[in-house]
């Protein structure tokens, strides 16, 4: 299990948030999704033999919000 941090750019309401968390909840393999708007942040739990953190990043993007990598960090599991 690994949990990555995106910068996301462009969000700017609920909506947004609940855009770029469902397009990320729905990429197989992904565990959980958690927006913070006032960051910019999604913080991403996932299964790394099923997803990579380049497909997270296309997802936000096929959304029309642009996204970079914030963090990453390696997690139990």
């Amino acid at each position: 299990m690994r949990n990555t941090r995106i910068a996301v750019a462009g969000m700017t309401c609920g909506h947004c948030k609940e855009t770029v968390e469902r397009a990320l909840r729905g990429q197989a393999g992904v565990h959980s999704a958690t927006v913070n708007l006032e960051a910019g942040t999604a913080d991403v739990e996932y299964e790394e033999r099923e997803i990579g953190p380049e497909q997270l990043i296309a997802a936000v993007t096929a959304e029309g919000y642009p996204a970079t990598f914030a963090e990453s960090a390696s997690g139990g599991g």
